[in-house]
């Protein structure tokens, strides 16, 4: 018997310029008295996070503010915010200020706060152990800085496990933050570099749940099977449809522009939703390639981020492979790929084939300065093998992909994007 329930989850939604102003009182509801603010140094700088700390003493809620959060996340970084958190707790809640790494860094802290172990208990299988937190976390407010990761609305974190060479994640509904506090004003200091990057991950979000596997094509699962990822569905396809609309009116136009309020606005709107889409019907192959290309980096700097350190930023590194996974994925449905060209590049003279997403892409990659390709970044033909051994890993995201994913499959893809035009 085929599946015919599809679920829906999503944070409670606080959205437009001014809401990160609100945050105490939001809080206060919660009858909350030690809060944790969790940030990274660049975001710091800003002055965003304790700006947001100092205006919870209003309501009687003390906060602090950690700053420790290493961009790109790894099971050492983590490590090192649940050691502090667990030193100058207890806690009653936790804010994040910042991008995915921060919003993932404190998904950990707060699981690990609340549950006994140790990271890699967590960690998905076959990287990690794949326990299940039994206590319930506590009251948790994301707020992003950056248009991109979707990570205030999902279930999931996402780190480097050093170790091992491969990105992975913990995934569980417990994970999900209790209020996405969306600020477009905070993206306004976001460099163009990190917009790009970013953006792609809105779109690549927005199109791999629009052509994921479809919710009712797998077998029907019993109440206790169920995940948060269950296939595309009309809720997901809504939100992402919504999505790309806003990114063709607003991602280029924030790129160049970066002090244009209503791109600013458009591209968090659609950060939003795409985060609402995707959380729910999932992700697939771009995302599985993007682990182990961040995760097997060797000396490429890219701009706007830490100059001190080599990363392929996770936007970037999703990007770097969806011309080509959207090639190779276009048999499965023809009807949405084309649907989600012409939502992208309503203008553009693409043909009816499956190089029509992909000439989209491409265009709007050289357009926002994304690397030209995986050998752009450092890597050539005898990283293939690896970067497909790290991709195998993946099942959890590969389970939602329209065609089932081979060895053969996922060389011919990260193969065919080594150079891209």
């Amino acid at each position: 018997m085929t599946e015919s329930v599809f679920t829906y989850g999503a944070p409670g939604l606080k959205f437009g310029e001014g809401a990160s102003d609100e945050i105490g009182y939001d809080l206060s509801q919660y009858d909350v008295r030690r809060v944790l603010v969790i940030t990274d140094p660049g975001v710091a700088a800003t002055g965003h996070p304790q700006r947001v700390a100092e205006q919870m003493a209003q309501f009687g809620i003390e906060a602090s503010v950690f700053d420790g959060v290493h961009v790109e996340p790894t099971d050492a970084s983590m490590e090192t915010a649940i050691a502090h958190a667990r030193d100058t707790g207890p806690w009653d809640a936790f804010v994040a200020v910042g991008g995915g790494s921060a919003i993932d860094t404190a998904k950990a802290v707060n699981l690990l706060t609340s549950n006994d172990g140790e990271l890699m208990d967590y960690i998905n299988a076959p990287v990690g152990r794949a326990r299940a937190p039994k206590n319930a976390l506590k009251p948790f407010v994301a707020v992003p800085t950056t248009t991109g990761t979707g990570a205030e609305s999902t279930t999931i974190c996402v780190l480097d496990v050093l170790a091992q060479r491969v990105k992975t994640g913990i995934s569980h509904p417990r994970l999900r933050p209790t209020l996405a506090v969306v600020d477009p004003a905070l993206t306004l200091t976001q460099p163009a570099g990190v917009t790009s990057a970013a953006g792609m991950d809105i779109l690549c979000h927005a199109l791999e749940s629009y052509t994921a596997r479809p919710f009712d094509s797998y077998d029907r699962k019993t109440p206790e099977q169920r995940v948060p990822y269950c296939g595309a569905n009309p809720i997901s396809d809504m939100w992402s449809e919504r999505a790309m609309t806003l990114l063709a009116q607003s991602f280029r136009q924030a790129v160049h522009h970066g002090d244009d309020t209503a791109a600013r606005h458009e591209m968090a709107l659609a950060a939003t939703m795409a985060g609402l889409g995707f959380g729910n019907a999932g992700v697939h192959i771009p995302h599985a390639n993007a682990y182990p290309i961040a995760g097997q980096v060797k000396d490429f700097h890219p701009e706007g981020y830490p100059a001190d350190e080599a990363m392929v930023p996770h936007g970037m590194a999703v990007s770097l492979t969806a011309p080509e996974a959207f090639r190779w994925t276009f048999e499965a449905s023809p009807e949405r790929h084309l649907r989600a060209a012409s939502l992208l590049a309503p203008d553009h003279p693409y043909d009816d084939g499956p190089g029509a997403l992909p000439s989209v892409l491409s265009d709007l990659m050289q357009d926002i300065a994304i690397p030209n390709g995986l050998a752009a970044v450092g890597y050539d033909e005898g990283d293939v093998d690896d970067l497909v051994e790290g991709t195998l890993k993946q099942q959890r995201l590969l389970a939602t992909a329209p065609r089932e994913v081979t060895e053969e499959d996922a060389v011919a893809i990260l193969t065919g994007s080594l150079e891209l035009w």
